[in-house]
């Protein structure tokens, strides 16, 4: 028997729901019991990967739903990068500084450091000055750094992009691409960057803390590593020449 309530106080459901697993979005159809004198409560769903999961959504009227049952499962698919910790870095397109766009599956085979810079930081001159000696030791073999200008933290990068740039290339000589200015945290932050936090979280939760956190990506487009803004780029070098796989 599904359910031991009487007949009089129940009834059968069946219904299909598309749920997300973290890493396989999937429909599935479930047979459940519906107790109809009860009040709203939080259920769980029971998946094929026999891992309990929050139900999407409460009943319409005032329910509770019991021992669900799933039936079966009628379509799984991977999901992309943007939207879950699959994929790779490389599933995604961003604007360079200039307003282009760059797909970043042409650093296909290259070791990324992905960093969000500021221009009045206190942490400015220390890692705009390491992030070009790394970037001058180790470009012709397959490092490519990849700036991300952002003004969430102290309003410490007001200039537009023209400005930023010339900041950049004129004090500290920076070789490699500068971006678009984008946000790192809340509703409006770069896909881009919503997926390094899923893929990497930091020790006091996956949002970005400050100026010049840090994100390694080894050649297959993988988040392997991330930083803390006090971290310098020479202080993790072991780690870059690792990934490049260089003595």
């Amino acid at each position: 028997m599904l359910c031991s309530a009487s007949p009089s106080a129940t009834r059968l459901l069946f219904f299909k729901r598309n749920l997300n697993f973290g890493f396989v979005s999937a429909s599935f159809s479930f047979l459940l019991t519906e107790h109809l004198s009860t009040g709203f409560e939080n259920t769980l769903l029971v998946s094929s990967l026999n891992k309990p999961l929050p139900l999407l959504s409460r009943p319409i009227i005032k329910t509770r739903v019991s021992r669900p049952v799933l039936l079966f499962s009628s379509r799984a698919d991977h999901t992309m990068a943007s939207n879950s910790k699959t994929g790779s870095v490389y599933d995604f397109t961003v604007k360079d500084a200039r307003g282009n766009d760059v797909d970043l599956s042409i650093y296909k085979g290259k070791v990324l450091l992905i960093v969000n810079v500021a221009s009045q930081c206190g942490l400015t001159d220390s890692n705009y000055t390491e992030l070009s000696q790394l970037y001058e030791k180790y470009k012709n073999q397959g490092l490519e750094i990849l700036a991300f200008p952002c003004n969430q933290f102290g309003a410490q990068e007001p200039g537009n992009n023209e400005q930023i740039l010339e900041f950049a290339c004129t004090r500290f000589k920076a070789e490699y691409p500068i971006f678009d200015k984008v946000e790192v945290n809340g509703d409006n932050a770069a896909p881009l960057y919503k997926y390094l936090k899923s893929s990497k979280g930091g020790l006091f939760g996956d949002s970005i803390k400050w100026n010049f956190s840090k994100f390694l990506v080894d050649k297959k487009g993988n988040v392997v590593e991330r930083y803390a803004p006090t971290t310098t780029p020479l202080s993790f070098e072991k780690d870059v020449k690792k990934y490049l796989e260089v003595a």
